[in-house]
């Protein structure tokens, strides 16, 4: 998939205020800290489309991105580390489950995890309740550059592991770099697969 165009749309923290059309939408959520926004600028190949920060925690509300006129990107707020008040937390907790519960216009989530880690409880908990919710998602790995191949095997196959614990089959996942574009052809050309599929059938 070529990006022909990349236009902010809006940005809120009410469901029922997202844009009101029939177009395809792909949402992006991880741990505050997994690099969501450098990951979303590599695959736009826009420098400063999601805004990056030293600070985890800079994404607050829900914002729409229209890409090639035909589908939205959603920039979902980042759960866990962030630098925020409990009551915030709980704020940013309710509309992200709102927005997975109520949003028709979802086709899918990707749920960003960081590579370089061992499974975390808050990433396992969170695909928990999309597949108790019958939500479908796939997984990003991200920072992929910042181990050597041996290394994010081991890692994968430990996650794998993991989530075969509570799970049938691993879902479906991508191994990306922000810093190499590594994965950015496979994210986009699966989402285009999808998109051609929704077209067909008239979505």
């Amino acid at each position: 998939m070529k990006i022909s165009s990349a236009e902010f749309v809006m940005s809120n923290s009410d469901v029922a205020k997202c844009p009101n059309t029939h177009i395809p939408e792909y949402a992006f959520i991880g741990r505050s800290n997994v690099g969501k926004s450098s990951l979303i600028n590599m695959l736009m190949q826009r420098k400063s489309l999601a805004k990056t920060s030293g600070k985890p925690g800079k994404t607050q509300l829900i914002n729409h991105f229209l890409i090639n006129k035909n589908w939205h990107l959603v920039d979902l707020p980042g759960y866990g580390y962030a630098r925020v008040s409990k009551k915030d937390k709980k704020t940013f907790q309710k509309f992200i489950t709102q927005y997975f519960s109520k949003r028709q216009q979802l086709v899918l989530g990707f749920v960003l995890i960081d590579c370089r880690h061992e499974p975390q409880p808050i990433d396992l908990e969170f695909m928990q309740w999309l597949g108790e919710n019958q939500l479908p998602f796939h997984i990003i790995f991200t920072k992929a550059d910042k181990l050597k191949p041996q290394a994010l095997e081991r890692n994968i196959q430990a996650y794998k592991a993991k989530m075969l614990e509570f799970w049938e089959e691993m879902p479906a996942y991508f191994i990306t770099s922000a810093s190499n574009n590594t994965g950015r052809e496979e994210v986009l050309e699966y989402i285009d697969q999808l998109n051609q599929q929704l077209n067909a059938e008239g979505f």
